[in-house]
């Protein structure tokens, strides 16, 4: 990358006086140097879900029908499935940057500034927009010449005819002089000449999304800044409304009962607040609307009226009448508290602020939005949000919220352009790139995220913790077992901590949970937990094997946020809980999750608790979840240097790989896939020695030695990388000449040529260890991906397709094998960046932004999906893994400075040693054979549940 570096998170180098307030106060009115933009009449492509081949029909039959029982069986519950692939959902190809924090909650915006994707509440994603949610202006000029418009082009369920209701609203808006302007989190919607032609108006839209933030990053708000340019000969007196529907999506403005009322005037700021009540076992919410009132800015509040129904109060139809004939809302005599609404009923609130722009004159006008929902309710049990560290758990801080937001939000722009313009300004990155970049952090956002404020959880259900046990905070002293002098024997301490057992059960529920604040040491802040769904279709929080490729966007932004989710898994890896959940694809029941298996995700309905929500298939014998586990936790010690953490998470590393031990069948060192798709490739089977699986585990290997070293166990490093050397000779056999084999069981699909085959190789390089394959190869196989399974798809337009055959064909196999992920498209390209092939990567990864983001690609902007087809078909819209694109960053940040290969005598009969104790660890992890006897842990935990009846 030249002399200048970027650095790990995502600030370019400069001079150490350089500050961001000498950035000096960012111009609201000025779109940033490079931006996503389209028209803001702009029709957009109509999407298109993927449809199942024949093939795959006949083979996913039997799991579709138990996942329709499963759905049936969890609805009567009160519960949902994790995945819905039954249910009709509305699309959309115009969403633009959404509003809010992270972590609070989200509100989804279109490119014609409707306000749309609410997921306010966990797990709920109502797409619709509320139409009655807009920003309007009013001009009168000197000369007699009027203008009103709603500020978004008509949509056509508007309906003309409602005489009392939105649809009487001046919508004349066409939006082909406008223009919508996007940069993550922030984004500007130009009205040139729109409706006034000599009036432009500049709406800038931020919410604060700030790297290495852990405060305002929590807010559930957002900041509108309008600049308004008169370019006429005469004053334009200017109104702007803000008016807000009481709803949190979906139907809920009518459910009733919902009022609002006028918050107290502070620092010149005006609100109105409007109170919902949300449905039986949900949070209530309040929003708050604002406008800041300075010299020359009047600000006028109509606390309630009548959208649609029969509560009380002024209708819409006069509400905008009041405003188009006086220009604010002095004259209206409204009480500060509605009543509340009518079942049926829906109800508004409107906030206006009144300005004159002389003849070539600027002014501007600031609004804000904000939301308070403080509880989160999962599993019987109510948690709350970071944000209310700052603000309070009361429910009564929307007000504050917004108020604050309008003062501060300037300074937040200045961070936020400190941040973007050294990359936006970096004239070797394609100008995609840096744009796309930043605008796939709006899964931070829209991923259903929650961010606690990490204390346990409160109105628990006590049964919780009698049924499970935890390995991970035992204070043990039962070292004499084995017969060893040793004190630093991590093989002696976990399996001291087996036989104590007993003793966890009975601990404190969060103890018996994947609660990773546990973990914290003393002196270390606890940042809270943090939650994102695989996809909003897919509803399992934090699904770790995709994880891997997203957590690179939170190690460089927030890496403490991902830190935690490393504890939390830390955690669950010392879990064991034997509940039974029935798997999909054979109907068998099986243990939820057995104590050493790092789990599919930490839950749905009750995460932390009752984690691994995902039972397609048995995921404690997947055979990259533990590997990749390592490999992130060494990755975030790496780019931490956090010493603390390192130490408290590795006996949970150590039981992850000793738990491994059970899939190398023959002892050489390698695992074997098991001819099931026992990896993240959940409809791709995969059997023997894999070129994924396996060079995770090699990878895992590589970096397991390394961490034994940072926390001091001499022997674990030393054992653990006699292994990986073992291990290597067994993965170069998957070496046919150009590139790695998908497997070695010599069946048809053997030589599929893999996109995503060196996985291993780009985790090693991302931590600075030594290679697991020869740079040569490396860069040969990547040539191969290049060649085949991206340029032969669409001359490589649509990214990397999962696998391709030797003959050029797209690999039929399965459903995913012919699909092209955009994640690991991503993960793809950040290898060939590490490998030295720049130009290359760029191309690969073009491919994502020309399918997903280019005006004319498939319509996937800001709603990435997991994969798409050859066939130009989607499956699962806005999904984890394309925050893949920020390991593409990391590549080109981060010094290429390999861990050196300088290792002292081995001694052997410490290398016996810790090999047999390593030995003892991963036979009691061992599961049982299928249909066989119980494992020697299982027969020691029914012993002691009995011995405690």
């Amino acid at each position: 990358m030249g002399d200048k570096e970027i650095l790990e998170n995502g600030f370019a180098e400069r001079d150490e006086q350089h500050s961001e307030s000498s950035i000096g106060k960012v111009d609201p009115g000025k779109p940033a140097s490079l931006t996503w933009q389209r028209k803001l009449n702009s029709k957009g492509n109509d999407i298109v879900q993927f449809n199942l081949t024949l093939k795959e029909v006949i083979h996913l039959a039997p799991i579709g029908l138990r996942l329709w029982r499963h759905q049936r069986e969890e609805a009567a519950k009160g519960r949902e499935a994790m995945i819905d692939p039954f249910a009709k959902r509305s699309r959309s190809s115009s969403h633009g940057v959404p509003l809010g924090g992270i972590g609070g909650g989200s509100i989804g915006r279109s490119i014609r500034g409707e306000f749309q994707r609410w997921q306010l509440l966990p797990r709920t994603c109502e797409e619709d927009p509320i139409l009655a949610d807009q920003f309007s202006v009013f001009v009168s000029r000197s000369n007699g010449e009027k203008y009103s418009t709603v500020l978004c082009p008509r949509n056509p369920e508007v309906k003309g005819n409602n005489a009392s209701g939105i649809g009487s609203w001046d919508w004349n808006l066409k939006g082909d002089k406008s223009t919508y302007h996007a940069l993550f989190p922030r984004a500007w919607s130009v009205y040139e000449g729109e409706p006034d032609p000599a009036l432009k108006i500049v709406c800038r839209q931020i919410s604060p999304i700030i790297p290495h933030n852990y405060k305002e990053s929590s807010f559930p708000v957002s900041v509108f800044t309008f600049t308004l340019y008169n370019s006429g000969s005469t004053a334009a007196d200017t109104t702007l409304l803000f008016t807000w529907a009481n709803s949190v999506g979906g139907l809920s403005e009518f459910s009733g009962q919902h009022f609002n009322s006028r918050a107290e005037v502070k620092d010149g700021v005006h609100s109105v607040l409007l109170h919902h009540k949300s449905a039986t076992g949900k949070s209530p919410l309040t929003f708050a609307i604002a406008a800041e009132q300075t010299d020359g800015v009047h600000v006028s509040e109509c606390p309630c009226f009548v959208i649609s129904g029969d509560s009380k109060g002024i209708s819409a139809k006069d509400m905008w009448n009041e405003i188009k004939q006086h220009g604010s809302f002095d004259g209206l005599n409204s009480a500060e508290t509605s009543l509340p609404s009518e079942q049926g009923s829906s109800i508004g609130a409107a906030i206006a602020a009144s300005v004159t722009v002389p003849s070539d004159g600027v002014r501007t006008v600031t609004f804000s939005l904000a939301w308070d929902c403080p509880e989160i309710i999962m599993g019987g049990k109510t948690y709350y949000r970071r944000y209310t560290k700052f603000y309070g758990t009361r429910g009564n801080a929307a007000a504050n919220i917004a108020h604050d937001a309008i003062l501060e939000h300037h300074n937040w722009e200045s961070q936020v352009e400190a941040w973007q313009r050294p990359i936006l300004e970096d004239k070797r990155l394609p100008e995609w790139y840096p744009v796309t970049l930043f605008n796939e952090l709006y899964y931070l956002n829209s991923g259903g995220t929650i961010w606690t404020d990490g204390s346990p959880p409160v109105h628990s259900l006590a049964s919780i913790g009698g049924r499970k046990f935890s390995l991970d905070k035992s204070s043990l002293g039962l070292k004499n077992i084995i017969d060893s002098p040793q004190q630093n024997d991590t093989a002696v301490d976990i399996l001291g901590r087996m036989t104590t057992i007993l003793e966890q059960i009975h601990t404190p529920m969060a103890s018996n949970s994947a609660f990773g604040p546990n973990l914290l040491q003393e002196g270390e802040e606890n940042i809270g937990q943090f939650l994102y769904l695989e996809g909003v279709e897919y509803h399992m929080w934090n699904t770790y094997d995709v994880h891997f490729y997203s957590s690179f966007s939170l190690v460089m932004l927030f890496p403490k946020l991902e830190l935690s989710i490393q504890r939390d898994f830390a955690a669950a890896v010392m879990m064991h809980d034997p509940s039974k959940m029935s798997l999909l694809c054979d109907g068998k029941s099986v243990q939820r999750k057995v104590l050493g298996a790092v789990p599919h995700d930490i839950g749905i309905h009750d995460p932390w608790f009752e984690v691994n929500a995902y039972n397609l298939y048995n995921t404690d014998r997947w055979k990259d979840l533990n590997p990749k586990f390592v490999l992130q936790v060494y990755r975030d010690v790496v780019a931490t240097g956090d010493k603390k953490f390192a130490e408290a998470v590795w006996p949970s590393v150590y039981v992850a790989m000793a738990y491994m031990e059970q899939f190398d069948r023959d002892g050489d060192g390698m695992i074997e896939n098991e001819g099931f798709p026992d990896q993240t490739y959940d409809t791709w089977s995969v059997s023997g020695v894999s070129a994924y699986s396996g060079g995770l585990w090699l990878a895992a290997l590589q970096a397991a030695s390394a961490m034994a070293g940072e926390v001091g166990d001499k022997g674990s490093e030393d054992y653990f990388w006699c292994k990986f050397q073992k291990a290597k000779a067994v993965y170069e056999k998957l070496w046919n000449g150009s590139y790695f084999n998908y497997d070695n069981s010599g069946q048809s699909a053997s030589s599929s040529i893999q996109a995503d085959q060196l996985a291993g190789q780009w985790y090693t390089r991302a931590c600075g260890l030594l290679p697991i394959v020869d740079e040569d190869k490396a860069q040969s196989a990547l040539e191969k991906v290049y060649t085949y399974n991206v340029l032969k798809v669409k001359d490589g337009k649509l990214g990397a397709v999962n696998g391709m055959l030797p003959d050029g064909k797209v690999d039929m196999t399965s459903m995913q094998s012919r699909e092209i992920w955009s994640g690991v498209t991503y993960a793809v390209a950040a290898t060939m960046i590490h490998e030295e092939m720049l130009d290359m990567a760029f191309n690969t990864a073009g491919g994502i932004y020309a399918a997903a983001w280019s005006e004319e690609g498939l319509g996937y902007s800001f709603q990435t999906p997991e994969a798409w087809n050859t066939n130009e078909e989607f499956r699962s819209l806005v999904y984890m893994r394309p925050l893949a694109i920020w390991a593409m960053q990391w590549a080109l940040s981060r010094p290429k400075v390999l861990k050196q290969e300088m290792r002292s005598e081995v001694d052997q009969v410490s290398l016996l040693r810790h090999e047999a104790g390593f030995a003892r660890v991963a036979q009691l992890l061992k599961l049982p054979k299928e249909e066989a006897s119980r494992s020697i842990l299982q027969v020691v935990y029914d012993y002691t549940c009995k011995r405690m009846k």
